[in-house]
Formats: structure tokens, C-alpha cells, sequence
């Protein structure tokens, strides 16, 4: 998610904003809304589901998700995205294929589509699926703390910054 979150960041995620969970399950008790497009969300890695990934909401339910050349389109359209980065040339490798070229694909109900910021480096749904809504543990939005272990420093311009 580099450059909208560095390492050492440290996130507040809303808990609550998708609904209320039944304790220790995946059963939402009480919803209230859905992830969005654009939404920053923690989830469980749909590969081994003792880890936590944070990833951005690319594709909601019903949506057709395509890259080409590094371009993301969604449903037909060229999503013009501030936040994307791209910092390697395209590669022409068959192994690599699915990061530069993928799709079109079409999101399934209750599954979300998501990507890293950082496109290059980001191993997201386009090596590895979709995120089940049931899998979604809370929509990031504030950086509270953010440590730079090389400098031994706090990063204080980072602190109290919303995700967007």
C-alpha cells in the first residue's frame, strides 16, 4: 500500500462500519453498510487466514475488472487513480502476465475486488481472488503512529493522517 501507507504505520480501523459481528465468527449480526470502491479495508488473507492484509476496494459485486497495460478499467471505463503507482516497466514474462494484463473478470455477490497502491509490488486479487465480504475485518482511516526504524524516529507528519 506504499506510498499511502509506510512501514511502520500504525492504523485505526473502524470495527463496526460494515456491521455487527457475532463474536469470534464470520456471522454479521447487524449490517449496516457495504465496502465501497475506493474504501481501504483489513481483511483476512484469503491463503492463509491467520494473517491480516489492508488492501483498496477496486471491485464491489457486479463489477467487470480489467487491467491492461497497467491500466486499471472498471466496467469499460479507464479509472484515472491518484493514489495508484507504478514504478516498473511492463514485462513481458507469462509468469507476470496477471499484473499488467488481467480480466476481464467479474466480481461475484458478496466478494470485493481489491488492490495494493503500489501495483507493481502488491500481491492482491489479481494473483489470488476475490475477498468474501465475510472475511472483512474493518475499513481503515487514520494513521495514529508511525515509526521510521532506519532514522529511529517518529514521523510526525504522518500522525493523524485519514486514509483516503
Amino acid at each position: 500500500m506504499i506510498p499511502t501507507l509506510a512501514i511502520g504505520d500504525h492504523i485505526l480501523v473502524s470495527k463496526f462500519i460494515y456491521g455487527v459481528r457475532l463474536p469470534f465468527t464470520d456471522i454479521v449480526l447487524i449490517p449496516i453498510t457495504k465496502p465501497d470502491r475506493g474504501d481501504i479495508i483489513v481483511f483476512r488473507f484469503p491463503k492463509d487466514e491467520k494473517k491480516d492484509f489492508i488492501k483498496r476496494v477496486v471491485g464491489i459485486p457486479g463489477d467487470t475488472i480489467e487491467v491492461k497495460e497497467k491500466a486499471l478499467y472498471l466496467n469499460g471505463v479507464k479509472q484515472e487513480e491518484s493514489f495508484a503507482i507504478h514504478d516498473e516497466a511492463a514485462l513481458p514474462l507469462r509468469s507476470l502476465d496477471n499484473r499488467d494484463n488481467f480480466g476481464p473478470i467479474s466480481v461475484p455477490q458478496n466478494a470485493y475486488f481489491v488492490m495494493g497502491d503500489n501495483r507493481d509490488h502488491s500481491l492482491d486479487s489479481r494473483f489470488w481472488g476475490f475477498v468474501d465480504f465475510s472475511k472483512i475485518k474493518g475499513q481503515a482511516f487514520l494513521i495514529y503512529w508511525s515509526w521510521d526504524k532506519e532514522a529511529s524516529w517518529v514521523r510526525w507528519n504522518r500522525l493523524g493522517k485519514i486514509l483516503r
